[in-house]
C-alpha cells in the first residue's frame, strides 16, 4: 500500500490506530460517496418517484457487492444496521420449543450472551457453554464443540474470529461436525450454526457457500472501513426455510397490486424493516471497492498476518508482557497482558491504554475477559506504527 493510499484515511493522520476491531476509519472515497448520496437524494426530493428508484438501485448494488465478497447469492443477504441485529434475527426467528438447547462459546460478546440468556428465559431453553478459551493454545475447538452437542441442541452460537483472544476458529469443520451430529442423533431437529462475523468480514477471504454456515452476521464499519450503521446477515437457502421474521415492516412484505400484504418476501428482504439511512449504502460500496484496488482478499489477509506476526514477536520480546496466544496470530487481533510481577507493582491495563493515547497518540483498547489489551493491525498498518506502540508500552513499564 502506497503513502497516497494511506492519505485516503483522514483518521490515520497524526496517530497510530490499532482499533480496527472496534471501528475502522473510512477512506475519503467513502466519505465523498456519503456526501454525494445525501446531496443527491435531497435534490431528487426525499420522497419522490426518482428517489424511490434511486434507493432500489442503491440497495441492489450494495447487496450484490456484499454477496460477491462472501461468495453467496445476493438473494441470501439481509441488510441490517450491525452485527447485533444480524444475530438477533435468527435468535428470535426460530420456532423454539421448551427443552430445546443452545450451545454458545465462552468467548462471545456480552451483547450476544445477553440475547441468548433472555431467549432462554422466555422460551424455557437450556443453554450450554463450550470452553473455547482453553483451546487458544492447545486442544481442538472442533472436538470441544462436538463434545458439548446434545440431541436437543437446536443452535450453536460462536464467532469466526474471537473478539477477545483473536483465535480463528475452523468454521468449516465446526459446521460440518454440528450438521453431522444432528443428522445422526435427531434428524428432525437440524442443528443450525449462527456466527458472529464482526471480526472476520474484511479480514478473511470468505466463501460462505463452501463453508456451509447457516447464519453469518457481519458489519461494514469494522475491517471493511465503511460507515457505522450498515451491516448484514447471510442466511443459507436451507436455513431460510425454517426462519421467520420477528420484526416486520414494509420492506419485508410482499404486496399485491392493490397494496395489501400477501405474505413475506421470499429472499433476504423478508427480515428487513423500513426506512434506513440509504446514503450509507454508497459509503460501504466505496469502502469495499477501495480495498479491491489495493489487492486481492488473499493478498490483504497475508499482509495482515505478516504484520500481526511482527507485532506479536515484538511484544513477546518485552520482558514485562505476555501475549495471550503462544503461537503467531492467524488474524489481525493481538491481545496481551502485563506479567504477574508488573501487575503486583501497580501496572494497569486501563491506565496503559490512556497513557498510550495521551503520550504517544497510539490507540488500543482494553478487554475485560480475559483482562488484557487488544491491538488490531490492518493490511495498511505501518511498521513504524508498530514500533511506536512497542515504545509506548516500554515507556509505561519503565515508570512503574
Amino acid at each position: 500500500m502506497t503513502e497516497d493510499n494511506r492519505q485516503q484515511f483522514p483518521a490515520l493522520k497524526n496517530k497510530a490506530y490499532f482499533n480496527y476491531g472496534g471501528q475502522g476509519p473510512m477512506p475519503e472515497s467513502a466519505l465523498t460517496a456519503l456526501f454525494h448520496s445525501y446531496q443527491s437524494i435531497q435534490e431528487k426530493g426525499p420522497f419522490t418517484g426518482k428517489a424511490g428508484l434511486w434507493v432500489n438501485q442503491e440497495i441492489t448494488a450494495t447487496r450484490e457487492a456484499i454477496a460477491s465478497e462472501l461468495g453467496v447469492n445476493p438473494e441470501t443477504i439481509t441488510l441490517t444496521e450491525n452485527v447485533s441485529i444480524g444475530c438477533n434475527i435468527p435468535l428470535w426467528g426460530l420456532d423454539w420449543q421448551p427443552g430445546d438447547r443452545i450451545l454458545i462459546g465462552d468467548c462471545e460478546h456480552p451483547g450476544i450472551i445477553a440475547a441468548v440468556d433472555e431467549l432462554a428465559r422466555r422460551f424455557n431453553l437450556q443453554v450450554s457453554i463450550c470452553p473455547l478459551m482453553e483451546t487458544l493454545n492447545q486442544g481442538n475447538p472442533v472436538l470441544a464443540i462436538a463434545s458439548h452437542l446434545h440431541p436437543n441442541t437446536r443452535l450453536v452460537v460462536l464467532s469466526h474470529i474471537l473478539w477477545n483472544t483473536g483465535q480463528v476458529l475452523p468454521l468449516t469443520d465446526i459446521v460440518k461436525a454440528c450438521h453431522e451430529f444432528s443428522q445422526k442423533s435427531n434428524p428432525s431437529k437440524k442443528i443450525r450454526v449462527l456466527v458472529d462475523a464482526a471480526q472476520s468480514v474484511g479480514v478473511l477471504p470468505l466463501n460462505l457457500t463452501e463453508i456451509g454456515v447457516d447464519y453469518y452476521a457481519f458489519t461494514g464499519h469494522k475491517w471493511w472501513c465503511g460507515p457505522e450503521g450498515l451491516g448484514g446477515l447471510y442466511v443459507s437457502p436451507d436455513a431460510a426455510e425454517t426462519l421467520h421474521p420477528t420484526f416486520i415492516g414494509w420492506r419485508s412484505i410482499a404486496m399485491n397490486s392493490t397494496g395489501y400484504g400477501v405474505g413475506f418476501k421470499s429472499d433476504g428482504r423478508r427480515f428487513e424493516l423500513a426506512t434506513s439511512a440509504y446514503p450509507l449504502l454508497a459509503g460501504l460500496r466505496n469502502a469495499i471497492a477501495f480495498h479491491h484496488d489495493i489487492g486481492t482478499p488473499e493478498d490483504r489477509y497475508d499482509r495482515i498476518q505478516a504484520l500481526s506476526h511482527q507485532l506479536w514477536t515484538k511484544l513477546r520480546n518485552l520482558p514485562d508482557i505476555v501475549c495471550l496466544k503462544s503461537t503467531p496470530p492467524e488474524a489481525g487481533l493481538v491481545s496481551f497482558q502485563f506479567n504477574e510481577t508488573l501487575r503486583k507493582s501497580g501496572a494497569n491495563h486501563d491506565k496503559l491504554v490512556k497513557f498510550l493515547e495521551k503520550e504517544h497518540r497510539v490507540m488500543v483498547r482494553t478487554i475485560l475477559n480475559p483482562d488484557c489489551v487488544r491491538a488490531c493491525v490492518h493490511y495498511f498498518t505501518l511498521e513504524s506504527e508498530i514500533e511506536r506502540l512497542i515504545q509506548g508500552i516500554q515507556d509505561y513499564c519503565q515508570q512503574i
